[in-house]
């Protein structure tokens, strides 16, 4: 089906142009039983977790993708972040971006770690350096940017001025597994770096998180608290707990890294589709990699003017919705209004996050990936000008 008039839009009554669901973040799996052969192999091995061999390839996998002499792989991103606060030793307060999703403050209020909100850069969509330095106190000891949309957050800057006032910079790569800027990956800026493989982001392990490091140190830190706090030699010298990857997820991961030219290639094809099929619908940008940089486009963001597209982005969202396109807000509200930070806001915003509430209310994900096809990227792209016109 291709609408002509508004008049056929679902949200008017209309049939929904598709009679299957588009989604962000859709897995992509398109070697299936490439991995049942290697969970196969665990299974035959009976080795199914504590270090296994798929568990170390994928480690010397992404450490060599992101250059760095240290990988280890967790069961999510989220232990990762918080095994790195736990290894940092962090107390006090940690300044993060409130233009995030939720769990890189858990990651820190879970551990009793207190997060301070600073506000973005608009145009990048990650922390204002010069914001950052505002927000530093006695009481801050780590700064965690995070990439957003795997576009690099200030990683230019963030290191001299941590440097500068003896703070830890961490960094939240979720969204930026193969991404680079200026010929340099990410994955290897900062004290470390996490990654998440959750199943919606391009690159899955089924669900899991990796750190990346230079810092011989600190991997042996993490090994340790992330395996009950045991050392190479048996001893028990922190109180660790159990974030280790099992061989299955690993297996998933090493097929996806495999699989990874293909998804690539898909994502950036859709992302051209929708920018050029988009490029002339007044109030309506796609918005795109900087400068020197490489994206993964893992993510199709759709920003919305609605002094010149004539709706909201709020309007937009339901009126794709109600066609079976289902966008994502991310990310609205902000993590300084959701609970428990909202319930708590001198404890956790100090400045304010003007152009974090504004850009939270601009934008949206558009369904990319493996699963969607060309023709359906551009009879989304008919929708949206229909909307708009």
């Amino acid at each position: 089906m291709t609408k002509n008039s508004r008049a056929q839009l679902a949200i008017n009554g209309g049939k929904p142009e598709f009679d299957h669901a588009l989604h962000v973040g859709r897995p992509n799996v398109l070697n299936p039983d490439r991995v049942l052969k290697r969970i196969g192999e665990a299974l035959d091995r009976r080795w199914l977790a504590n270090f296994g061999p798929l568990v170390k390839e994928f480690e010397a996998r992404v450490a060599e993708a992101a250059g760095t002499e240290h990988c280890l792989a967790l069961t999510s991103a989220t232990s990762a972040l918080e095994i790195l606060v736990r290894a940092r030793g962090l107390r006090g307060e940690v300044i993060v971006p409130s233009f995030t999703y939720v769990a890189t403050a858990h990651a820190l209020e879970w551990l009793g770690v207190t997060p301070v909100f600073c506000d973005i850069d608009e145009e990048t969509a990650n922390l204002d350096p010069a914001e950052v330095e505002k927000l530093i106190t006695p009481q801050t000891s780590a700064i965690i940017g995070v990439h957003v949309w795997g576009r690099p957050c200030a990683v230019d800057v963030l290191p001299a001025l941590a440097a500068e006032r003896g703070l830890t910079l961490l960094y939240d790569a979720a969204h930026a597994y193969g991404c680079s800027v200026d010929g340099r990956p990410i994955g290897g800026f900062g004290d470390a770096e996490v990654f998440s493989f959750h199943a919606t982001k391009f690159i899955n392990a089924f669900e899991g998180g990796t750190i990346t490091t230079h810092d011989a140190e600190l991997a042996e830190k993490v090994r340790s608290l992330h395996y009950f706090g045991f050392t190479p030699d048996g001893d028990v010298t922190a109180a660790g707990i159990n974030a280790k990857m099992p061989e299955a997820c690993a297996a998933m991961g090493l097929t996806s890294l495999e699989d990874m030219p293909e998804i690539l290639a898909a994502n950036r094809a859709n992302h051209e589709l929708y920018t050029q099929h988009l490029a002339d619908v007044p109030g309506i940008r796609v918005r795109q990699p900087g400068l020197g940089e490489r994206s993964n486009h893992q993510f199709v963001v759709l920003e919305v003017d609605p002094a010149s597209a004539s709706l909201s982005r709020d309007e937009l969202a339901a009126l794709l919705t109600a066609e079976n396109v289902l966008v994502r807000k991310h990310f609205n509200p902000g993590v300084h209004r959701l609970g428990p930070y909202r319930d708590n806001p001198g404890r956790h915003v100090r400045r304010p996050l003007t152009r974090t509430e504004a850009l939270s209310g601009k934008v949206i994900q558009l369904p990319t990936g493996t699963e969607i096809t060309a023709d359906e990227v551009v009879r989304v792209c008919r929708l949206i000008e229909l909307a708009v016109g």
